[in-house]
């Protein structure tokens, strides 16, 4: 009898829908009949008492059934907990994959019945409904149609677009790629057994192999051996770019010729809209891992990479194009262009022989030699000088060939092919992907930034200056006496110190980053983004990078008009806010610096083209959920004028994480909400970790979210364009001054309990007691430190965004995410007249508003506060507790929440995900109680003799796969 027969796929769930239940269903029990099979009925026996006992407590509101729990948790061996955390953790991975596979079939279904129903060969189904799928790039371009859009206007706005998500390597993804790769196994094979076309045959076959890779899975270490190295987060990062984007990015841009063929009856040439940027090997901000050494070796392996790729795709599309002279003629421009290529390569006769009649073949032939000779002559050791690098920049002719001279000759054989019969050639098929993916990967695939601290070049420039015998300590002088040293400097053409000078870290290591970067630019201008300053706090923070671009000779010294020399560099430099004082001071900053003769010079070299980024996570730890949202936006605003002052050709560049907490959630109605005076088509975004792989892992995910990226971003594009600038952050004119100051209140309010929270001196020992931070802290996910000090010894002032969100998330309190929210509205609603009828005129029409309230009331809807109650009594040994004011704050901000929407309960404006908690909350308690015994064990174990160091390390290992547990559980890590 197959191994997957008996399993019971009705069983009741939780309102979740029909398809989503069955394969719950269908994977849980698999997972329970292996569990039964590899580690025996004890174990099973154990896995379901205690989700049944879990589950009780909840449904009966009964926490002494949750107490019977954890007391048959702590009568468990440390192998029965690992056993236990194996299969729910390996539960929570299956039920991810299922979940995921709903979201598409629904996406899917809701595709099906959009558009025209008179397709040739249809399914002949007889549905009506032409409405376009909501957030889709057909919606976009048919609501601008709807709107009144000339097709020149639809295509001038696709010409404006510049939407640049940015990959980084931050220490988000708890998961080891062997355990994503089975996931995404999986979720093969349940779309095999949810497609309607599948055999019987077929489904048996697939179950049984559904069968076999969860019994994998389950056998299959969770817990990295080590820190990953930042070239494995390298490699990381191309799984997903050469995986699910690599093959989204020609889908999009068919969506876009197929939305303008069905609304327009016209195709068109569009730019790259969306290109990818990465800190992936670049990012040394606070991880001394990042070598100069590793981001020449980054920039190598992802150029012979995209090479590779290139050559795969040519490949592909010789196939296609085998027409001969015989049958069909070519352009003069194309046969031009082939006996100029004879003339610098010589072909094998065979090849030749073999395409003599077959023209667009023996021009792809030459483009495969040129691009081999590229790829063949990048370095591929673990160790890359600059020598290797500098040697890519001379050579022979086809080394001199890039990615604009690629991208001329796909130009070239789509003009022959469209002149001789074949239409749109260039618009559709392997061509046009080919097309796409030279224009938005080059042969670089992301330009990389760099990234590091002000404080760091300030150190560094205090070194050099001094060893040039300019000022002994550059660091210890004003922000006026800095700026005169730096003006002076920057307009002077001699180096500071002498080529090959002996610096001391970070002045040395800072001037081989910039060497890096100059010979970077001249082999692939495309291949060097931004450089990043975090923390910047001053004038003199962005001048100082500039100084030391050109120590290392990237730009030159040259006359801006009669009587002023400055440094003009081809490398934007980018201010980061961070902090809620500095995105308070972000608009004077910038106009500071657009005042700066010197800075200015630099900016018209630049086409008045200025770069900023905006800290999500930072802004959150310093003044809480409601005042960071509030400071951003109205920063956000504000920059907007002072730029369009100074007309500056502004980017916004949003450091957004995955959690609320970090500026995450949903990413078209974050697009949407912003000021309207910043929406002029250029927008960058970071993408991190557990994000990465939740929206790229799977195409059908991967197209959803770039569709919604490029649909949020076209329209408010385009309404930006009709509308005039509002006169304030809130952009409700009828009521803006009020408004406003009514959420200048409801921040204030917010920040200042949450400020006495986090200030009060035994606040910090409480959280470091109740929350996994110190086992967080050692978690081999990153290859970068949680902390800017040390990873042994943690302080608030210098633990990172993301460890500080993920403790808060595994012990169930997520505080970054709403906490505040009580004080903020149930205070405003009770002492300011109208306060309720503003709010609620808030969230109908005022996006940001909506989304800021949804985020929290999502967040405090996954929050789980008796479950943190029970971190709270087991692992506290100080008299004070934290727990009863955030509790009281919880339960103010419910009903406030609840008075403002009208809802009944938390979340009920988004059952799906409502009912997903639901499902999940029995077995992530379980998960909860598993790490709190853990860690009592764990302190039991450190402050006795007498256990061995193999114990020790065993129980460590098993507290890290309870967080990977209950990070799989929640969705999120930080």
């Amino acid at each position: 009898m197959p191994r997957w027969k008996g399993l019971d796929l009705e069983t009741e769930g939780t309102g979740i829908s029909r398809p989503l239940s069955r394969q719950v269903n269908l994977v849980g029990g698999m997972l329970g009949k292996i569990a039964r099979e590899q580690m025996g009925d004890d174990v099973f026996e154990r896995v379901e008492s205690l989700r049944l006992l879990c589950k009780r407590a909840e449904r009966n509101d009964d926490p002494q059934l949750r107490k019977e729990a954890a007391e048959r948790i702590s009568e468990m061996t440390l192998e029965e907990i690992v056993q236990v955390l194996h299969v729910y953790t390996s539960f929570f991975h299956l039920v991810n994959q299922a979940e995921q596979q709903e979201i598409i079939r629904i996406n899917r279904e809701r595709a099906r019945r959009s558009g025209p129903g008179d397709w040739p060969l249809g399914s002949g189904d007889g549905h009506v409904d032409e409405t376009p799928r909501s957030e889709s790039i057909d919606e976009a371009i048919y609501r601008l149609k709807q709107g009144g859009a000339t097709i020149d206007e639809v295509l001038d706005w696709f010409h404006r677009l510049d939407i640049a998500p940015t990959l980084t390597a931050h220490p988000t993804e708890a998961r080891r790629r062997t355990v994503l790769q089975k996931q995404q196994r999986i979720a093969g094979l349940l779309a095999t057994l949810q497609s309607p076309d599948a055999t019987p045959d077929e489904r048996s076959t697939t179950l049984d192999e559904l069968y076999d890779q969860i019994a994998f899975l389950l056998g299959t270490d969770e817990i990295r051996s080590e820190r990953p190295t930042v070239q494995e987060e390298v490699e990381q990062g191309h799984y997903f770019v050469h995986g699910g984007i690599w093959d989204t990015i020609p889908r999009i841009h068919q969506d876009v010729q197929q939305a303008l063929r069905r609304h327009y009856d016209t195709t068109a040439d569009v730019p790259a809209f969306l290109t990818y940027r990465s800190w992936i090997g670049s990012d040394r901000d606070g991880n001394p891992n990042v070598t100069p050494n590793v981001t020449r070796w980054t920039f190598a392996r992802q150029r012979r990479t995209t090479l590779d790729h290139l050559l795969e795709e040519l490949d592909d599309l010789r196939d296609d194009l085998s027409q001969s002279r015989n049958q069909t003629d070519v352009s003069d421009a194309l046969l031009a262009s082939i006996e100029a290529d004879a003339r610098q390569i010589t072909l094998d006769g065979d090849t030749l022989h073999r395409y003599r009649n077959e023209p667009y073949r023996l021009k792809l032939a030459y483009i495969e030699h040129r691009l081999r000779a590229l790829r063949d002559a990048v370095p591929t050791g673990e160790t890359v000088d600059a020598a290797d690098i500098a040697r890519l920049i001379a050579g022979p002719p086809e080394h001199a060939y890039d990615a604009n001279a690629l991208a001329d000759d796909l130009q070239l054989i789509a003009e022959s092919l469209e002149q001789h019969g074949v239409q749109d050639a260039g618009r559709t098929g392997r061509l046009h992907r080919l097309r796409v993916l030279v224009d938005t990967f080059g042969f670089h695939l992301a330009a990389l930034d760099v990234r590091q601290h002000s404080g760091v070049h300030e150190e560094a420039l205090t070194q050099m200056l001094r060893h040039a015998g300019v000022t002994d300590d550059y660091a210890a002088l004003s922000e006026e006496e800095k700026l005169t040293i730096l003006r002076a400097e920057l307009s002077n053409p001699r180096p500071l110190v002498p080529r090959g000078a002996d610096l001391p870290h970070p002045a040395g290591t800072l001037l081989e980053v910039f060497r890096t970067l100059r010979i970077m630019l001249k082999v692939d201008p495309d291949a060097v983004g931004a450089y990043i300053v975090s923390m910047t706090h001053s004038v003199s923070d962005l001048l100082e990078p500039m100084l030391l671009a050109k120590e290392a000779g990237i730009g030159r010294v040259e006359s801006v008009d009669a009587d002023t020399d400055a440094f003009v560099c081809p490398m934007d430099f980018v201010p980061l806010f961070e902090t809620i004082e500095d995105l308070d001071a972000a608009d004077d900053r910038m106009e500071a610096l657009f005042t700066d003769d010197l800075y200015a010079a630099h900016l018209a070299r630049r086409d008045g083209f200025q770069e900023i980024m905006l800290g999500y996570s930072d802004s959150n730890k310093d003044g809480g959920y409601w005042m960071a949202n509030w400071a951003l936006h109205k920063a956000i605003y504000r920059l907007g004028v002072v730029c369009d002052d100074y007309d500056i050709d502004l980017c916004l560049f949003h450091g957004r994480g995955g959690t609320v907490g970090r500026g995450g959630g949903h990413t078209y109605q974050a697009i949407r909400s912003l000021p309207a005076n910043v929406h002029n088509g250029k927008i960058r975004f970071t993408e991190q970790g557990e994000i990465i792989s939740f929206r790229y892992a799977l195409p059908e995910l991967a197209r959803r979210h770039v569709e919604q990226l490029v649909s949020a971003t076209l329209t408010a594009t385009a309404r930006s364009a009709g509308d005039r600038a509002s006169d304030g952050p809130v952009g409700l004119a009828e009521r803006e001054t009020e408004i406003a100051a009514l959420l200048d209140e409801l921040a204030a309010r917010a920040m200042e309990t949450y400020r006495a929270m986090i200030d009060d001196p035994d606040w910090w020992p409480w959280y470091t007691e109740v929350t996994p931070i110190e086992h967080i802290s050692r978690l081999p996910i990153a290859s970068r430190p949680v902390s800017r000090s040390s990873d042994e010894e943690v302080h608030f002032e210098d633990l990172r965004a993301i460890p500080w969100v993920f403790a808060w998330t595994q012990a169930r309190y997520i505080v970054p995410g709403w906490y505040g929210t009580g004080a903020a509205l149930a205070d405003v609603l009770a002492e300011v007249d109208g306060a309720l009828d503003m709010l609620r005129h808030c969230y109908r029409e005022w996006p940001f508003f909506t989304a800021v309230l949804d985020s929290a009331q999502r967040e405090m809807a996954r929050a789980r506060l008796s479950i943190a109650r029970h971190y709270d009594t087991s692992l506290r040994t100080g008299p004070t507790s934290f727990h009863e004011s955030i509790e009281t704050d919880f339960q103010r901000g419910r009903d406030a929440i609840l008075t403002i929407t009208g809802q009944d309960e938390l979340f009920d404006n988004t059952p799906v995900l409502q009912k997903s908690i639901r499902l999940r909350n029995p077995y992530t308690d379980v998960l909860n109680l598993l790490q709190v015994e853990l860690i009592e064990r764990d302190r039991a174990t450190a402050s006795e003799n007498g256990h061995s160091k193999a114990h020790r390390e065993s129980l460590r290992t098993a507290l890290f796969l309870s967080i990977n547990g209950i990070a799989a559980a929640m969705q999120s890590t930080g």
